[in-house]
């Protein structure tokens, strides 16, 4: 009796990619093994970038750099430098001051971190900043005038933001501002070796050129009232900032040479304060509090100053102090400034490489301490801080401080400084104080105020920038564009709809098809099963508005180890920092640009690699004619040919080929 050799189990044909309770990801290579378990078939999904989703002011950072490295090529005529900064200032008319002193999350949050290291925007941007003043490039006029008015109030970050985009949309804009100068904390909080006032010059003065009206030395709630504004113009934006600094909240932090922040950097920028007692003790552990401490550095003491040159008082507002005599500034001397934070010092919120910098100018740094009391004398001045040590947590947006008992110790001081937060003046204004030192606003930065007990918006006032919460300069470049844009609709009177969760300027694929000349139609995304439409080549879909890409979904295995390409900083010793105020930071020279831009992994955007088009199988995967290609139209899918293997998913390194078809 014969039998049938065995055979080998028939398996049906299963369209899951991976088996039941198989939920692993595996090797990349094994991957490609299965991949024709898949029935799903390639879309193409337009996602934004961890940089433009952490960017307060929204800049298109992906957008700018593809262009400086030559992915997205610039209109026929135009030079690529010219056609990046144009990309970047649709957002931030101030690119060669942020350059410099923003504190960059978006390189925190880039996803080249889970290579090697973050891509150098900041440095490109500085980079493009200075391009444009040297070319003295202009922003264009708009085409046509609204006629109607909009009073800014407020030349700082966030005046200036509002001020650019609604001269932009047509609007008569008007700041006033209470100083002589605008630019707000970028001119009389951050220091000028920080903030050259050349370039601050340069790019304020750009805005003025679109026809934009200052009225400087005006303060609007006691030289003329918000009730007159409200009546003279159409629309207003309260950007006044919170320039007036907070105290120190201890026993004896009234004494005389106990200053804020605000009021010694207003009084160094001023040209008032030329010196400072030979021990400084500042207490905070942000940004401001490390500008405080590099400027007391530089300015050093001179022995045996007269009474009257304490330098509280040239620091008091309105005491017309008169400048000291060059042969005794010429004979100063360095001075011990000391630091404190209430966090470790690898906790301070202050800028990684700026408490770097103030280590090695001889700044002692004291992490982990509290203030407890000011020690005075018997003339009622401050003769040294009292800390403690601690322990600091932020819990529930709430700063939480546990002292440790028996660790108090007094620091020597001449001068202490508050550097622990700002506060908004609203002398004049103080019906619009929501109880917290600031404005209420909607999500359109519409203003809030409370009527018969309830909080309700008050139409065609908006604000932002430090007023509704003090924060970084970019922030309030954000806010005034996110309230530029509310008040243009007001105006317009349309509907002032809900944002979008990711406020951002995002590649614009019909800008795009216009630049190249090629024919676009009114289309509707997503698009599905677009090969034929003039307005997308393949299976589409912009996610640009509610979508940040992770580097999940990145193929990392596709970039290299590229060392970035790091600015210059001049670094100084004590002994070099005393009386040196010129700038520390040296731009990018422009091959260092456009190789930093390379770095970028344009994630969520197709950066023309060819790897799906190399590693398709089926051939499906192919270029479009350069007649019609431009970015975000390289490739096409021939969906008769796809057997939705998800190779040019897998090989994808920006996350742009998603398998989404078939479902």
């Amino acid at each position: 009796m014969s039998s049938n050799p065995p055979t080998a189990e028939i398996k049906p044909l299963t369209f899951r990619r991976y088996k039941d309770g198989d939920h692993k990801v595996r090797r990349w290579q094994d991957e490609i093994f299965d991949a024709d378990h898949s029935h799903k078939c390639p879309t193409y999904i337009q996602s934004t970038p961890p940089c433009q989703g952490s960017c307060p002011s929204g800049e298109d950072i992906r957008g700018y750099l593809n262009i400086v490295r030559g992915v997205e090529k610039p209109p026929a005529g135009m030079p690529w430098q010219e056609y990046a900064w144009r990309r970047l200032t649709d957002a931030n008319p101030l690119p060669s001051v942020m350059g410099r002193v923003c504190p960059a999350p978006c390189e925190s949050g880039c996803n080249r971190n889970q290579v090697e290291d973050f891509v150098g925007i900041n440095s490109v941007e500085h980079f493009l900043g200075e391009w444009a003043i040297a070319k003295q490039l202009a922003f264009p006029k708009p085409e046509s005038k609204s006629g109607k008015k909009v009073a800014v109030i407020g030349g700082g970050p966030a005046g200036l933001s509002a001020a650019y985009q609604l001269a932009r949309k047509g609007h008569d804009v008007t700041i006033f501002d209470e100083r002589a100068e605008l630019g707000g904390m970028m001119r009389y909080g951050i220091p000028g070796f920080r903030t050259p006032r050349p370039v601050l010059d340069a790019e304020i003065q750009r805005i003025l050129d679109l026809g934009v009206t200052a009225r400087m030395n005006t303060r609007i709630g006691t030289d003329i009232t918000l009730e007159q504004i409200r009546a003279d113009f159409d629309a207003v934006f309260l950007g006044m900032g919170a320039q007036g600094g907070r105290p120190l909240p201890v026993e004896g932090g009234e004494a005389p040479n106990v200053v804020t922040a605000t009021a010694f950097l207003k009084a160094f920028n001023d040209g008032r304060m030329q010196h400072v007692g030979k021990r400084v003790v500042v207490v905070g552990g942000g940004d401001t509090s490390i500008d405080v401490a590099t400027v007391a550095r530089r300015l050093g003491h001179i022995e045996n100053a007269h009474e009257s040159d304490r330098p509280e008082n040239a620091i008091a507002e309105g005491s017309g102090f008169a400048a000291h005599d060059a042969a005794l500034l010429s004979r100063r001397q360095g001075a011990e400034v000391t630091l404190t934070s209430v966090f470790a010092i690898e906790k301070m919120q202050a800028s990684k490489h700026e408490v770097e910098h103030a280590l090695a100018e001889g700044i002692a740094i004291r992490g982990g301490m509290a203030p407890v009391a000011v020690v005075k004398d018997g003339t009622g001045r401050a003769i040294a801080l009292r800390v403690a040590r601690c322990e600091a947590k932020m819990a529930g947006g709430r700063l939480e401080i546990k002292m440790v008992p028996g660790t108090e110790e007094d620091i020597p001081a001449d001068l202490i400084v508050s550097a622990i937060g700002q506060a908004v003046d609203f002398t004049g204004l103080e019906s619009l104080d929501n109880g917290r030192g600031a404005l209420a606003a909607d999500k359109n930065y519409q203003v809030q105020a409370k009527v018969d007990g309830q909080l309700r918006a008050q139409d065609g006032m908006f604000c932002g920038g430090d007023v509704i919460r003090p924060h970084l300069l970019t922030t309030a470049i954000g806010h005034g564009a996110i309230a530029a844009d509310g008040i243009d609709r007001f105006l317009r009177a349309e509907p002032l709809d809900k944002r979008p969760k990711v406020d951002v300027h995002s590649f614009d694929l019909m800008r795009k098809m216009v630049e190249k000349g090629l024919k676009v139609t009114a289309i509707d995304e997503p698009l599905r099963g677009t090969d034929s439409s003039t307005g997308a080549i393949h299976n589409f879909d912009n996610r640009s508005d509610r979508y940040v890409i992770s580097h999940k979904e990145l193929f990392l295995g596709h970039f290299p180890y590229v060392a970035r390409n790091k600015r210059t900083v001049v670094t100084l010793s004590a002994e070099e920092a005393l009386n040196n105020f010129e700038e520390r930071l040296v731009p990018l020279l422009e091959a260092q640009a456009q190789a930093e831009a390379k770095r970028c992994m344009s994630c969520g955007l197709c950066f023309e690699c060819d790897n799906c088009v190399v590693y398709c199988p089926q051939t499906a995967v192919f270029k479009v004619k350069k007649s019609q290609s431009t970015t975000g139209r390289y490739v096409d899918t021939d969906y008769n040919k796809c057997i939705g293997c998800h190779i040019c998913k897998d090989v994808c390194p920006t996350g742009y080929i998603q398998m989404g078809l078939g479902e």
